[in-house]
């Protein structure tokens, strides 16, 4: 049985009424839903966790070994374009890992096309809506076979 680590980032939690033009209406818990649905049958257990803190993610990443965590989910949402924090612990446990979005990031503002994340994952999924996510989890239930 593998564990993946989800991590969705700052304001994922208001998901559904936030911009629903950029990010859709489907809320986080909805995601979370179809998320299960796909690992269950994979033989893969979910730890699914959203922080509107940089800290609280840094933490959850440098815990991931310990907590027997196979690889990583990670949508780091606004931190994608500002954390050299979430890079470097993501390079410290040295996990397969996925960037997921769910807007595409390289058509929106000039200062979202740079991601500090995606040059230390194993891809980057955006621009599908909820499907970014689903896409990367297969890609990295397949990384870890």
């Amino acid at each position: 049985m593998k564990k993946i680590l989800v991590i969705h980032g700052p304001n994922l939690n208001l998901l559904g009424q936030r911009e629903p033009a950029v990010y859709g209406k489907v809320t986080l818990e909805e995601i979370n839903a179809k998320l299960e649905k796909l690992a269950n049958p994979n033989s893969v257990v979910l730890e699914i966790f959203q922080s509107n803190h940089e800290g609280e993610i840094v933490d959850a990443i440098g815990q991931a070994k310990k907590n027997q965590i196979h690889g990583i989910l990670i949508n780091p949402a606004a931190y994608t374009h500002t954390s050299v924090a979430i890079r470097d612990a993501l390079l410290a446990v040295s996990l397969p890992t996925v960037e997921v979005h769910l807007s595409n990031i390289y058509a929106r503002e000039d200062f979202r096309h740079t991601s500090l994340i995606a040059p230390v994952c194993s891809g980057q999924v955006s621009g599908f809506g909820e499907e970014s996510y689903l896409l990367g989890l297969k890609a990295l239930i397949n990384l870890l076979k």
